[in-house]
């Protein structure tokens, strides 16, 4: 081995502004192109909103302006503003700001003093203004560093405090902020918080009935099983019904922040909702249900405030905290009590509901009981089936201690691509980082599954080994890769079999959709190259602009399939500059609807729809029965019936 030298010019320390930079991860999670919503990008905004949040929970000022346009963004709250002498101290000096007095934010979000000065450090631009009393401060700073000081001036403005940054691109690699994103994320702030108003570029954002305008929002009112239960208490507020849908359906917060990956209070409230059902039933209908039928379809939001929070990291987007306050009850115990005698109250009281409850339990043990035997045969038939060799190229990750902690920014980036044919799969296989990226090959084109039960999952080995290599089969808890990568060729063909996937998560697991983690691969249409110089273009208008940079000789390669890519050109596609598409769902999406109106029977108005968006190259369309497929899908006899 060879000798390392150790000396003390090996001890190095970083400023603030230093660490930050070189370990973002740390302090805002992954930083991602703004595909994702817990990409950077958004929990930049985040950090300095909740600082206004925290201002108007405090009393003071009613509303907050937003604007962001061309990926700068301006934050203005009407609150005390920042006290004019610690303006460049409080979004540069690591562990200052005003969340050290108890007094002032008990129950804040942001209590570890790092929020404004990482957004701060990672941005190109960073401009902080302070409106007190009738003076202002302002002060300017790039990447961290300070670059103008101003001096204090008078002002005729209201108080409060104003926040301009632009990310810095060197670090947040063409990014791209998502009106849907940013607009989710400002109803968020908006359900928490009563009364106030968010201004989002020229849009406002109110609600007056905190969870239970969300639950109204985010679901279809039509399809509910009974209406929505709205119960609110000191520091706690929740909102439940039950649909139709497969799954469980969640929004969690604390503190206003929006606990995306649950935590303490997300179990307790589950382990409540279960003991508090059971026991009315058991007392009111002599009947015993199961855990799993009691949550099937639940669509729930639950908020709490715990003093001085723990979460288990920066961007606080799970729980650590098992107790209410330094003098509380335990966060479980406390959720146990407020439902164990709210829920049982409501039920007591409104007997229609407790029956719409009770009937949509026995659905959902109906449909358990019915696939019960067929579960355990197309388990055995998996595992013979030997998934993690013939159909999963699994990442390393995963190879071999299914058990083994990976860190969590490893776990952000592990992904996993669903491709159909050997040509495709092999290209991506060989061309991968194995590490964190998996490919689960199709054979032939999936299953229409609309309209059919959750039956055909385990009836269909193609459905059933792909949920087992995702391991969602009970849920999202041990789901296996943080993005789920949709890969199909950019014909025909491609988009159809596309089409059935997405039916296949719509109608079995939503969740996963509505989590952010179903994904569709964007792949180079043409490369076009000369001796010196190649352009890999994703549209008809990059190929035209790819063939002037090289004065009009250029050799012009349409890719027609996955399989044509080499992987030495694929290793580009999916590595570093990947680019992804994020399925998403609008708040007033009906997912019964919408899979209705693609994958039902044939009607006119569909026919339409896709004869007007549809654009194919003519050489692409060898016969018509090819769009005939995607027009009218076929369907199979169980969903007719």
């Amino acid at each position: 081995m060879a000798n390392v030298s150790y000396t003390e010019d090996n001890i190095r320390s970083l400023d603030w502004r230093e660490h930050i930079r070189m370990r973002p991860g740390m302090y805002i999670g992954k930083l991602g192109d703004g595909s994702s919503a817990d990409d950077g990008i958004y929990i930049l905004v985040k950090e300095v909103i909740d600082n206004c949040i925290d201002e108007y929970v405090m009393g003071y000022g009613k509303h907050i302006d937003v604007e962001i346009k061309d990926g700068k963004v301006s934050i203005r709250d009407y609150g005390r503003g920042i006290p004019l002498g610690k303006v460049v101290d409080c979004v540069s000096k690591i562990n200052t700001g005003g969340k050290y007095d108890s007094k002032a934010f008990k129950k804040s979000v942001g209590l570890n003093g790092v929020g404004t000065k990482a957004v701060n450090a990672l941005s190109e631009y960073f401009r902080v203004q302070s409106v007190r009393d009738g003076k202002t401060k302002v002060a300017e700073f790039s990447r961290g560093e300070l670059v103008k000081d101003h001096r204090q001036a008078k002002s005729g403005d209201d108080n409060g405090t104003l926040v301009e940054f632009q990310p810095d691109d060197s670090i947040f690699k063409k990014y791209k902020y998502r009106k849907e994103y940013l607009e989710n994320q400002l109803w968020n702030y908006a359900y928490l918080n009563s009364g106030l108003k968010i201004k989002y570029n020229g849009e406002t954002y109110y609600s007056k009935n905190g969870l239970l305008d969300l639950l109204d929002r985010k679901t279809n009112t039509e399809s509910n099983r009974y209406p929505i239960i709205h119960m609110k208490g000191d520091d706690i507020e929740i909102a439940m019904t039950h649909g139709n849908q497969y799954g469980e359906q969640y929004y969690s917060f604390v503190n206003g922040q929006n606990t995306t990956q649950g935590g303490t209070h997300l179990s307790a409230f589950k382990e409540s909702v279960v003991k508090t059902v059971q026991d009315f039933f058991s007392v009111t209908a002599n009947k015993s249900f199961d855990r799993k039928d009691i949550l099937t379809s639940i669509i729930a939001a639950i908020s709490i405030k715990v003093e001085e929070p723990v979460f288990e990291s920066q961007t606080k987007t799970k729980l650590g905290s098992t107790d209410i306050g330094p003098e509380g009850p335990t966060v479980r115990t406390f959720i146990n009590n407020f439902l164990k005698t709210t829920l049982d109250n409501f039920l007591h009281r409104n007997q229609e509901v407790a029956d719409a409850l009770k009937k949509r339990i026995m659905q959902s043990e109906r449909e358990r009981k019915e696939i019960a035997g067929i579960k355990k045969l197309a388990n055995q038939r998996a595992r013979k089936a030997n998934l993690h060799n013939k159909k999963l190229r699994d990442c390393r990750v995963h190879f071999s201690d299914s058990s083994r902690k990976a860190d969590e920014e490893t776990k952000l980036r592990t992904m996993i691509f669903i491709t159909e044919g050997d040509s495709a799969s092999g290209s991506i296989t060989k061309a991968r980082d194995v590490q964190t990226q998996a490919v689960f090959s199709l054979r032939g084109k999936p299953l229409n599954c609309f309209g059919l039960t959750k039956k055909v999952v385990y009836e269909n080995e193609e459905f059933n080994l792909l949920q087992h290599a995702l391991n969602i089969e009970d849920g999202l808890d041990d789901l296996r890769y943080n993005k789920v990568i949709i890969a199909t060729d950019a014909d025909v063909d491609g988009m159809h079999i596309r089409l059935l996937l997405l039916t296949f998560f719509l109608q079995f697991f939503p969740d996963l959709v509505r989590g952010g983690h179903l994904y569709i691969l964007d792949t180079p249409l043409f490369r076009v190259r000369d001796k010196k110089q190649t352009f890999y273009c994703y549209s008809e208008e990059e190929k035209l602009q790819a063939v002037e940079k090289l004065r009009g000789k250029a050799e012009i390669t349409r890719f027609k399939g996955l399989g044509e890519i080499s992987p030495g050109e694929f290793a580009d596609f999916i590595g570093e500059n990947i680019r992804l598409e994020p399925v998403m769902l609008n708040e007033d999406t009906e997912i019964d609807e919408v899979l209705t109106y693609y994958m039902g029977k044939n009607t006119p108005s569909r026919q339409k729809f896709i004869i007007d968006n549809l654009r194919v190259e003519k050489d692409e369309i060898e016969e018509d029965e090819e769009v005939e497929e995607i027009i009218d899908p076929v369907v199979p006899a169980e969903a007719e019936a």
